[in-house]
């Protein structure tokens, strides 16, 4: 038949355009040797494809409610495209982390130095040192002055101390009422005894202080001897040595100490002494 013929082109397109069934013609399509391509179905279907696909909708899906969190409640935004979304994320992290890499290193933290002064407190308020409080005087009595009571209480103070008796101190202070009155002189004699405190000078010889007593006869220095506190020591010494003083009259007692030229004198003093070693040993 001529490959014209009308009636053969009528067969020619009457043929059907599905696929044949007939296996020959499946052969020719894809020759014999060749693998069939498997359907697209079963790709779906392995286990690395739907991985894949699970983790991008998994992603997309997070882009999604991160672009409508940032639109307002009531109007959320349009979700963007996944490349966009994507850029914007990148551009994010960017941000983040915009340090420069060449920036300095943070400085170090100084330690404050061991030898630092540290910080100053407030300087505590100081006392002012107590003035030394000066002995209270004793208050005169049986007729003496400030300053004969004040050498008085030396007699008796220094008798005190060397454990003296009551009748010592009355024997005392009776013989020094005789022989000063109770004051401290210097002696006309010795210039020297000038050059010390002193309570008025005296003439005999060279007697000098309370118990005027002598430096020629073995009493003490001139310089000893005007101060009434040594003065008293010498005296209680002396009379310590006279055996059984301690019955004997105040003025035997004061007469065997100073052998005066008078020693019946001592006796004269003897009530006003006891008034005084009362008064300054109560």
């Amino acid at each position: 038949m001529h490959p014209d013929d009308p009636s053969a082109q009528k067969l020619t397109d009457a043929r059907p355009t599905t696929l044949s069934d007939d296996a020959a013609s499946t052969e020719r399509t894809i020759g014999r040797h060749r693998v069939p391509e498997p359907p697209r179905w079963a790709l779906l279907g392995s286990t690395p494809v739907r991985v894949a696909l699970a983790t991008g909708v998994t992603c997309c899906l997070s882009l999604v409610a991160v672009a409508t969190a940032r639109g307002n409640d009531d109007t959320p935004r349009t979700v963007e495209p996944l490349a966009e979304a994507l850029a914007d994320r990148a551009a994010i992290a960017d941000e983040r982390a915009s340090r420069s890499l060449d920036r300095d290193a943070a400085p170090a933290r100084i330690l404050p130095s061991p030898t630092a002064k540290p910080t100053p407190t407030p300087t505590a308020v100081r006392k002012a040192p107590k003035k030394p409080v000066k002995p209270r005087r004793p208050r005169p009595v049986a007729g003496l002055d400030q300053a004969q009571m004040d050498n008085a209480k030396i007699i008796v103070d220094v008798g005190v101390e060397m454990k003296m008796p009551r009748r010592a101190l009355v024997v005392a202070l009776s013989t020094a009422m005789q022989e000063s009155n109770l004051y401290n002189l210097a002696s006309d004699v010795l210039p020297e005894s000038a050059e010390y405190p002193n309570q008025g000078s005296g003439s005999d010889h060279d007697s000098v202080g309370l118990f005027q007593q002598r430096p020629s006869s073995g009493w003490g220095t001139v310089a000893q001897l005007m101060r009434p506190s040594y003065a008293a020591r010498a005296f209680y010494s002396a009379l310590n040595e006279i055996p059984g003083w301690q019955d004997m009259s105040v003025t035997s007692a004061a007469q065997a100490v100073q052998i005066s030229a008078y020693p019946d004198a001592y006796a004269q003093h003897e009530d006003r002494a006891t008034t005084v070693a009362a008064a300054l040993t109560a």
